[in-house]
């Protein structure tokens, strides 16, 4: 019913920057929080930023300052942008959204991107 697809992926050099977008199609009603996460070569899925859907947003400690997330909710869609980009901020990057889909009687689900790879070179 509902599909979320990340693109802006890429590989960098050290400083550069990235703008990740991640776009919510299907039968939506409305879309809560929007979230990136993020996982490199461990198995813990690491979440990045959060905007909710009243643009107030939150993010990990080592992206504060470098990172901006932001949504453009006529089009359902989900941005982070990425400066000052560093070897550590190399991993798969996940799209997460609570979604209410229409027709499900104030039900939200949550729905998972199928990831885009950042690759930051030293």
């Amino acid at each position: 019913q509902v599909q979320l697809v990340e693109s802006g992926g890429g590989l960098v050099q050290a400083g550069g920057s990235l703008r990740l977008s991640c776009v919510a199609s299907g039968r939506i009603f409305s879309i809560n929080l929007m979230q990136w996460y993020r996982q490199g070569p461990g198995p813990q899925r690491e979440l990045v930023a959060t905007v909710t859907s009243g643009g107030i947003t939150n993010y990990l400690d080592s992206v504060k300052g470098r990172f901006t997330i932001s949504r453009d909710n006529a089009k359902n869609t989900v941005y982070l942008q990425m400066n000052s980009l560093k070897p550590e901020d190399t991993a798969v990057y996940y799209c997460y959204a609570i979604v209410q889909p229409t027709g499900t009687m104030r039900n939200e689900y949550q729905y998972w991107g199928q990831g885009t790879q950042v690759t930051v070179s030293s």
